[in-house]
C-alpha cells in the first residue's frame, strides 16, 4: 500500500478513476465553455487541466490550448488522450503557485472544480495576480468556482467504477475538517484496486478546497487587477444567478 501527505495530489488510480468518471467531451460544462470560445483567437491556457476533458474538446474545437498540472500521472493522460486525436498540445508539469511561461495568453480558463483546489484565500489572490500577468492587455479569465454553500455538503461517501483492464476501482470520501472562517473543507480520500476479490492497491490522499461568495470573488477580481466582471449561473446564460446553484462562472478582462 501507499500512502501520501500531499494535499490535492491525484495520483495513479485518481488518475484512472478521473478518466472513467469525467470522459472527454462528457462533462455538463463543456458544451457551455465551448460556446464562449466558438472562433476565439489566440492562445489559451488551462491550469490543472488534469486528464484533458475539457482541453481535447478546445482542441477539437480549433482552439490554441497550452495545459499544465501538478499531476504527472494526470498529465501521461492528458498526453495519451491528445495523441489519441492526432493533437500534441504542450503540456507541463507545474503548479497554480508558481506556473511560468515566457509569453502571454489571449485567455486563462479554468473549468469546474479546479480552483477551489486553492485551499486558503491569500493563495487564491496570488494566483489571480499571476493569472493576470500572464495575460496579454484585455486578455479574459474564465473561471467556474463553487460557491459558499457547497461548504455545508456533507462530505463522506463512496463509489467504484471497473476499469478497462476488469479491476474494480473504489473511492471513499470521509470530511475531517470543516472551517467556516477560512471557506474550507478538508477531506480524506481513500482510492483502491481490487482484483480478483482481493486489495492489490490503496493510495490515501488528502484533498482541501475553499468555497466563495459571489461577490467576495468579484472583489477579489478586482483587487488581482480585473475588470469588466460577470457572473454566470449553472451554465445557463439566459437566467441571473440564483444562491441554489452548484457553480457559478466568472469572466473578467485584465486591465
Amino acid at each position: 500500500m501507499h500512502a501520501t501527505t500531499t494535499t490535492n495530489r491525484y495520483g495513479s488510480i485518481a488518475a484512472e478513476i478521473y478518466d472513467l468518471d469525467k470522459p472527454i467531451g462528457a462533462m455538463p460544462d463543456t458544451a457551455f465553455h465551448l460556446q464562449r470560445f466558438a472562433g476565439f483567437s489566440g492562445p489559451i491556457l488551462e491550469p490543472a487541466c488534469g486528464t484533458g476533458r475539457a482541453l481535447v474538446p478546445l482542441l477539437e474545437a480549433g482552439c490554441d490550448v497550452t495545459g499544465f498540472d501538478p499531476s504527472a500521472e494526470m498529465l501521461d493522460r492528458c498526453r495519451d488522450r491528445c495523441a489519441e486525436r492526432g493533437y500534441s498540445p504542450h503540456l507541463s508539469e507545474q503548479r497554480f503557485e508558481d506556473f511560468h511561461y515566457d509569453h502571454r495568453f489571449a485567455a486563462i480558463f479554468v473549468p469546474a472544480g479546479s480552483f477551489t483546489l486553492i485551499g486558503a484565500f491569500d493563495q487564491a489572490l496570488a494566483v489571480l495576480g499571476r493569472f493576470r500577468d500572464h495575460l496579454v492587455p484585455g486578455g479574459l479569465v474564465v473561471i467556474d468556482v463553487d460557491p459558499l454553500r457547497g461548504l455545508g455538503a456533507v462530505g463522506d461517501g463512496g463509489r467504484q467504477w471497473a476499469a478497462e483492464n476488469g479491476d474494480m476501482l473504489t473511492l471513499e470520501v470521509r470530511r475531517v475538517q470543516t472551517d467556516w472562517l477560512a471557506q474550507r473543507a478538508d477531506a480524506l480520500l481513500r482510492y483502491e484496486r481490487w482484483r480478483d476479490n482481493r486489495l492489490i492497491e490503496a493510495q490515501l490522499e488528502p484533498m482541501a478546497q475553499r468555497y466563495w461568495g459571489l461577490e467576495e470573488f468579484r472583489l477579489t477580481l478586482q483587487v488581482a487587477g480585473f475588470g469588466e466582471i460577470s457572473a454566470t449561473g449553472g451554465y445557463d446564460r439566459g437566467r441571473e444567478v440564483r444562491a441554489s446553484d452548484r457553480i457559478w462562472t466568472f469572466e473578467a478582462a485584465r486591465r
